[in-house]
This record gives C-alpha cells, sequence and structure tokens, in this order.
C-alpha cells in the first residue's frame, strides 16, 4: 500500500492545484454559493472518512429539534444505487431502504426521525426538502467541500487520532494521503470539533496548532450506550458482554475505535472480519460471516450501528445467529458552551 502511495506523489500537486484554483474562485466570489429559505449548518471534514461526522449530524439534529427547531437533514447519499433527490423521511417512519440512500443517511433518519433527503446537488435537494417538509432548520452532512450552498454556520469534524499521528502519508493531499484539502482551509470554519472517541483528551501537536488559533474548538467523545439484538431489539448492558467470545463484524472507515471500545468491555475481539467503508454486504458475504461464525465457535456476531442497517435485511439468511450491533452516541465535553455557540451563531 504504501508503495501505491510513492508512486502517486507526483499527482498531489495536480490534486493540489485543483483544489486552490476551486477555493480561490469561491474566495473571490466568482463562483456564488446561493441561499435557500432556512438556517443552514455543515457539518464536514477534510480527511478522507472516519472523523465522525455522521455521530456529529445526528448530535446536533437532536439538538435543535429538542430546542423545538424545525430541522431536517440532507446529504450526498454516498454509496447509494441512486441518483437523483430522494426523500428519505417526512420526520415519522423511512420512505426508501437502505440502497436507495446510502447507509449513513438511513441510519440518521431512523436516529433523528425527522425530515430528511438525499440529493449530489445540494442547492436543489435543499430547495426540495423545504418545499415538500416546511423545514426553517438545515443541517448538511458531509458539506465542507459543497460551496455551492451558503450555510450560517460550518462544522469542520477531526478525529484526534488522525491529528496526534506522525506518519507523513495521513496528513498528506490525496491520492498519496487521506487530506481533501490542506490545513489552511480550516479558517472557513465557524468551528472545529475534535472527536476524541473512546480515548483520553489530548493537546493538538504544536507543529498543527497554528491552524487552530483563530477558531473556536469543542471537543467530544463517544459513549457507549448498550447492545441492541439486531432482530427483536431487545437492549442488553454492557456488562452481560463481559468475557463473551465474539465476531467482529465492522466495514467502517476507522474500526480503531469500534474495536477499542469492545476490548474496553471486555468483549473477546480475536475473531473479527473488517470490510471496506460502506460495505454493500451481499448473500456472499453473509454466507462468509456464517461460515466463519461457526468455524471460530462464536458466542455471537457483533457489529457497528451502521452495518447492522444493511445486514437487517439477512435476517432470514441469518435467523440461528445472535447478533448484537453496539448502540454509541456523541456527546460534548461542554454541552451547554456549544449549544450557546450554536443558538447565537444561528440567531
Amino acid at each position: 500500500m504504501k508503495f501505491l502511495k510513492l508512486i502517486l506523489i507526483p499527482f498531489i500537486p495536480v490534486y493540489a492545484a485543483i483544489i486552490g484554483i476551486r477555493n480561490f474562485l469561491f474566495d473571490k466570489m466568482f463562483f456564488e454559493a446561493k441561499s435557500v429559505n432556512a438556517k443552514v449548518m455543515s457539518v464536514g471534514n477534510i480527511t478522507l472518512g472516519g472523523s465522525g461526522k455522521t455521530p456529529t449530524v445526528i448530535f446536533v439534529t437532536n439538538l435543535l429539534k429538542n430546542e423545538h427547531k424545525n430541522v431536517g437533514v440532507l446529504s450526498r447519499g454516498y454509496g447509494r444505487n441512486s441518483t437523483g433527490y430522494q426523500l428519505v423521511s417526512k420526520g415519522g417512519g423511512i420512505l426508501t431502504t437502505v440502497e436507495q440512500c446510502g447507509d449513513e443517511m438511513y441510519h440518521t433518519a431512523l436516529e433523528c426521525k425527522v425530515p430528511a433527503a438525499v440529493c449530489e446537488n445540494r442547492v436543489d435537494g435543499a430547495v426540495r426538502l423545504i418545499k415538500e417538509t416546511g423545514i426553517n432548520y438545515l443541517v448538511l452532512d458531509d458539506a465542507f467541500q459543497h460551496r455551492w450552498i451558503k450555510r450560517d454556520v460550518n462544522l469542520l469534524v477531526f478525529e484526534q487520532r488522525f491529528l496526534l499521528s506522525s506518519d507523513f502519508f495521513v496528513h498528506t493531499l490525496f491520492p498519496s494521503g487521506t487530506l481533501r484539502e490542506p490545513f489552511s482551509t480550516v479558517k472557513r470554519a465557524d468551528a472545529v470539533i475534535i472527536n476524541r472517541k473512546f480515548s483520553e483528551l489530548e493537546n493538538i501537536p504544536i507543529k498543527r496548532k497554528k491552524y487552530f488559533k483563530d477558531v473556536p474548538i469543542f471537543t467530544a467523545l463517544y459513549k457507549a450506550i448498550s447492545f441492541i439484538d439486531l432482530n427483536s431489539k431487545q437492549e442488553y448492558n454492557l456488562e452481560e458482554f463481559k468475557g463473551q467470545k465474539s465476531l467482529v463484524v465492522s466495514g467502517i472507515a476507522n474500526p480503531f475505535s469500534f474495536l477499542n471500545i469492545l476490548r474496553q468491555t471486555n468483549v473477546d475481539t480475536t475473531n473479527k472480519m473488517i470490510f471496506k467503508d460502506h460495505k454493500k454486504y451481499s448473500l456472499k458475504e453473509v454466507e462468509r460471516i456464517r461460515k466463519k461464525f461457526y468455524i471460530s465457535n462464536s458466542h455471537s456476531v457483533v457489529t457497528t450501528e451502521k452495518d447492522a442497517v444493511k445486514l437487517s435485511k439477512y435476517s432470514k439468511e441469518l435467523d440461528d445467529i445472535d447478533i448484537f450491533y453496539l448502540k454509541i452516541i456523541l456527546v460534548m465535553d461542554d454541552e451547554i458552551k456549544f449549544k450557546n455557540f450554536l443558538l447565537n451563531k444561528l440567531a
């Protein structure tokens, strides 16, 4: 893998030039962002996955919902098999399949129970969602780079582990590295959220502090709530899984934190199947999971909530296996301070 990254280094200046020119044209208003009839909040990142955008979107959306705001969510719908505008929910039940809207938006709509839609063109999607559902607050998922729509609040999410990494390629621009944009673009953010996931809070490394000096910084973490049976939806305490030998199944961008919290819960993670992010499970993978489960003599299958959404369609094929997903929420280290910041920006 590192050999491939080395080969791609000569293409970094080309990518950097394209990004730089595009941002220059937006900054100088040659490209004009369009307004929509709602207060708009964007949640995004400058890295390729794994920062925790979706849990942050869910947190922000529920925060506004609890403040009695008429809020909705709009996403591109990464990994879906459809194109164009798709209304996912009007605030109640789900109106599409996970394949039609993508796993992240399906999960978000289930969790928040607010109007939600997917559309590659965020302006068109926002206009339609506002018109069809009457929302006047809109949360954009993964829209830091999508500058065609004006926003009132621009939130930028970083994983703490990413900031602490000393790996050259981690902090290098695509296609060799994981950066979608250079660190200098942090200045576009109204606030930065550093997601420490299940780790202790650490300081930003000195060599990267300069990029964050003029922007408010909030910190967040993941909190494991319980294990939930995929079929019955029965909830179990974390303690009930201590010492359990499980087959861990994961198809997320960065499974490190998921495996970490399972180990902290004393779940045996020796047997695991790690798939790529946004994995589209087929009957072939389901059969592989079944085979691995029985060969490893596991007590159960433990997976992420995002994977559970996609595996649920195979409940018949997996009805002889106990499958549980770990319920995780994002919480702010200083929720009151963040809430006041957000509501003041939207006032």
